[in-house]
């Protein structure tokens, strides 16, 4: 684990080592954002979160650390990034495209931005188990081909409770339901392209995928940060800082782990294990360090404690909640057939429902209605009928998996779900153009925080 002073003197390097990016950012000073007080108002929804969050951050240590994440890029795709007035956004997707597809020694001219972010991805490091990758990736593709394309948008919703968090995303345009379908495509394409077979090897889709991803923050960093925009460093922090990405990376091992705490289970299955691995390499190609990527039940309960725990409370309904009720309105499906519309009607019950359970649980201060994503009355009976077939045909597939003269038929079926599901999300571009940021939505963000 790298040393408080190590991660403290890289935090502050930012300033010296890209001051186009981050010349007028202080990291001296501790963003509003930051809630590292035992008093200050947080994003903790329950009692044992809270009296977890008191035993966490009663360690100066802990504190430390997790202030300096909120004001920590990704130095090296940012370097990259802050190429932009010399090549274009479209000059930088297209150079990293070849040096994934290539190799970055065949692309000419590669800036020595561009080698260094591509040796980056490539040295992986000795806590990574490359054995187990491979098998969490399998492990990942009946949940990925089953259940998620049921449970994505309910997930995507939960990164916009929070006002410092989203305000980036409400400033890149995603306030259109047309925007918010594009974006949660991209995402959910990134899922499902990582469980692919030898998706995260060197040349696999999943490695290029993480590495456009990496890019897409960088280009809203630079674009927030250079485009003479009144970002509030003072009360947001920089924009999309690494930790951040850590909920939306990590989210399926933290519900599994939250599980196990529950059940008492402190050791993870090796299918467990293996899922974890797969879950911690590919957010290591998004650029998250170790840190962030704890290995145990508890330890990625406690890191997202601190997380959520150091998080400030706060919404804004012109961002928080109009960001929510564009995604829950939006309509998915590549077609207007019944079949498809049927689908979308069903499948946003589902999210509805799963996001009220999964993201705001004991919620008692009517947030869910603010945002108007309360519960109706017919929908949880829907969500009821609908999580028989979806967790049913979840199970029956693991069955099948368990049977030896069935893994390799049902993993192949698996495969081919998930290509269909590719398909249906379309090509991702990975790319955010600063010229149709929103002006008027950080004006009025801050006018109202004021």
């Amino acid at each position: 684990m790298e040393s408080l002073t190590a991660l403290e003197a890289r935090v502050a390097a930012q300033r010296e080592d890209l001051p186009e990016m981050y010349g007028k950012v202080d990291f001296t000073i501790t963003p509003e954002r930051f809630a590292g007080g035992l008093d200050d108002p947080c994003m903790q929804l329950n009692e044992n979160d809270r009296k977890e969050r008191t035993r966490l951050l009663s360690n100066p240590e802990t504190v430390a650390r997790a202030r300096a994440y909120t004001m920590l890029g990704d130095a090296t795709s940012d370097a990259y990034a802050a190429l932009m007035p010399e090549y274009g956004f479209r000059g930088l997707i297209a150079m990293l495209t070849e040096a994934c597809d290539k190799g970055v020694e065949n692309v000419a001219d590669a800036p020595r931005e561009l080698v260094a972010f591509i040796r980056e991805m490539e040295a992986t490091p000795d806590w990574i188990d490359m054995s187990m990758i491979e098998e969490g990736a399998r492990v990942s593709r009946n949940p990925t081909a089953n259940l998620a394309p049921f449970v994505v948008r309910g997930a995507f919703v939960a990164t916009f409770l929070n006002k410092y968090s989203a305000l980036p995303m409400a400033m890149t345009g995603t306030l259109s339901h047309e925007t918010a379908v594009r974006r949660i495509k991209e995402t959910a394409s990134f899922f499902t392209t990582t469980s692919l077979p030898g998706a995260l090897e060197r040349f696999g889709t999943g490695f290029k995928a993480a590495a456009m991803v990496r890019l897409m923050h960088s280009m809203v960093r630079y674009n927030i940060l250079r485009s003479g925009r009144s970002w509030d460093v003072a009360t947001y922090g920089i924009p999309v800082p690494q930790v951040d990405q850590m909920p939306a990376g990590t989210i399926a091992v933290f519900l599994l782990a939250f599980q196990m705490i529950r059940e008492g289970r402190m050791e993870f299955t090796p299918a467990e294990r293996a899922f974890v691995e797969f879950n911690r390499y590919r957010c290591w190609l998004l650029g998250l360090p170790e840190d962030l990527l704890p290995t145990t039940p508890q330890g990625i309960y406690e890191a997202m404690a601190v997380y959520s725990g150091t998080l400030r409370d706060g919404y804004d309904d012109e961002t928080c909640g109009a960001l929510v009720r564009a995604t829950m309105a939006a309509y998915f499906p590549s077609d207007r057939s019944l079949k498809s519309r049927i689908f979308n009607a069903l499948e946003r019950v589902f999210a509805r429902v799963y996001f009220n359970r999964a993201f705001l649980r004991g919620d008692k201060t009517g947030k869910a209605k603010l945002m108007g994503v309360q519960l109706r009355p017919y929908d949880f009976p829907v969500f009821i009928a609908l999580g028989i077939f979806v967790f049913g045909r979840e199970k029956l597939y693991g069955l099948a998996l368990r049977i030896p003269a069935l893994r390799q038929a049902t993993d192949r079926r698996l495969i081919r779900k998930i290509d269909r599901l590719l398909v249906e999300y379309g090509h991702a571009e990975y790319t955010t153009d600063a010229s149709k940021y929103k002006d008027e939505t950080i004006r009025s963000a801050q006018a109202r925080a004021a």
